[in-house]
């Protein structure tokens, strides 16, 4: 093993393959890869600098030293380059709690402690212990939706879309589904819900204008060969101005009727009213059961605060034939995301704070953790927004208080490449960090991080 010296030396000559392969920058590498990888691009990075160095006229010897000396570097960044890096954690400080790009919904630190037993062992994911038999992997989360949000019965698969085109395959294959113009969103990944519905084999029944829908306008739609009634909730956007749409409870009166199911679309799944402005125009899955919706569906890792999936909760006949298609299989969770959700929803029964509460700290509490932060970090408070993201509340901000610092670009891109990396953002020439997104045990290593990268901005923070 070579010391530091003999290493960034390049008079001494280029080291060989198996002692940079024994860096500490480099053999941390072949645990994540593999050797034979790491091997394949050390030899290209070094044969590359070789014909650098054998250049004529040659690069000047501080640049050539420099060269050798950051090998260790440029080969981890190759190899993630070709084989791609590892997911990491990453501390949010932009204010957003359901930050798609950061995984949305962070688990509760008590589920996230529950896991790892389950997923390195077996466990009794479809075995009924006391009679040996088969068990229904679906049923915990079941009786704990159930319980929640007071339906006869729910399904959980993949994704909120998944629930959505499993009950249309289900429910209205060749048939015709009946939608007001203005809930014809697009969701995440330019997926739109007319496509959704092609996708599942349903015919799509336009109705109202994109601006106003009447009730009158779903009656003089229904015929023989509607098989649903589909309200989808906005995500992102809302309308606003000349308009008007019809409420979950007139279209479940209309569905009762006509003998037509109605299936809601609510999107962030939220499971109950919750007290807080930003939500109280956003119904519950619970308040749309109460309100006579037959099927209603949201997500797993919105609101409901756990892993990704889709929750599709009412009339048991209904939820049956979803479960019989053959769709059901394809698009069910594993025994991770089920695990995650089981945990989550028992938090959710027994009234335990989510980390979507800490949106809504103790104001108290909060400015004496601002106050320290700032203090070691020389920051302002100033007023900032918070928002809930992940489409739901779009116009909804959160009013609050932020750490600012002098900041640009480069700047957040050093945070990034921290360890631990931080996300903030910019605003008027200066770097915002939000608190309210952060744990707050986390506060040490943002704080650590956001000192280094402002304390020297040339350095590499992270080999990567």
């Amino acid at each position: 093993m070579m010391d530091s010296s003999e290493f960034s030396n390049a008079r001494r000559g280029l080291p060989s393959l198996d002692r940079l392969l024994n860096h500490p920058a480099v053999a941390s590498l072949i645990s994540l890869y593999g050797r034979d990888h790491v091997r394949v691009q050390a030899r290209r990075v070094v044969d590359e600098l070789r014909e650098r160095l054998a250049a004529d006229p040659p690069p000047p010897p501080e640049v050539a030293e420099s060269a050798v000396a950051a090998l260790p570097a440029v080969i981890a960044a190759a190899v993630e380059a070709a084989l791609g890096g590892p997911l990491r954690r990453v501390l949010n400080a932009t204010g957003v709690f359901l930050h798609t790009n950061l995984g949305r919904a962070p688990l509760p630190p008590a589920v996230a402690r529950s896991l790892p037993p389950l997923l390195d062992a077996y466990c009794d994911l479809e075995l009924d212990l006391a009679t040996g038999r088969r068990g229904q992997r679906n049923g915990r989360v079941e009786r704990l939706l159930t319980a929640l949000c007071g339906a006869e019965a729910a399904l959980v698969v993949n994704n909120n879309a998944a629930a959505l085109v499993i009950a249309l395959a289900a429910l209205a294959r060749d048939r015709e589904v009946v939608v007001s113009r203005g809930e014809l969103v697009e969701i995440g990944g330019s997926f739109r819900i007319p496509e959704i519905m092609a996708a599942a084999g349903a015919r799509l029944v336009e109705v109202g204008a994109t601006n106003r829908t009447r009730l009158a306008d779903y009656e003089a739609a229904v015929g023989p060969a509607t098989a649903l009634l589909l309200k989808v909730f906005p995500s992102n956007f809302r309308l606003s101005g000349f308009v008007a749409a019809v409420e979950p409870r007139q279209l479940a009166a209309l569905g009762a009727r006509a003998g037509v199911p109605v299936l809601v679309d609510e999107g962030s799944g939220l499971l109950r009213p919750r007290p807080q402005p930003q939500l109280a125009g956003h119904p519950s899955l619970a308040e749309l059961v109460e309100q006579g919706v037959d099927l209603a569906c949201g997500s797993g890792d919105k609101l409901l605060g756990g892993p990704q999936a889709g929750l599709l909760v009412g009339r048991a006949a209904l939820l049956a034939r979803c479960r019989r298609h053959p769709l059901y299989r394809a698009l069910r969770p594993d025994r991770t995301a089920l695990a995650a959700l089981e945990g989550v929803l028992r938090l959710h029964l027994a009234g335990s704070p989510l980390p979507v509460d800490r949106l809504w700290p103790d104001r108290q509490a909060h400015r004496a953790r601002l106050e320290r932060a700032a203090g070691l970090l020389g920051a302002e408070i100033i007023p900032a927004e918070a928002f809930l993201g992940g489409g739901s509340a779009p116009e909804a901000p959160i009013p609050g208080e932020a750490l600012a610092l002098p900041g640009d670009d480069a700047l957040l891109a050093r945070l990034r490449r921290g360890d631990p990396p931080v996300v903030g953002y910019l605003r008027q020439g200066r770097l915002i960090l939000d608190l309210r997104t952060v744990a707050p045990e986390d506060d040490d290593a943002l704080l650590a991080a956001v000192r280094l990268a402002l304390q020297n901005p040339k350095s590499k923070i992270q080999n990567a």
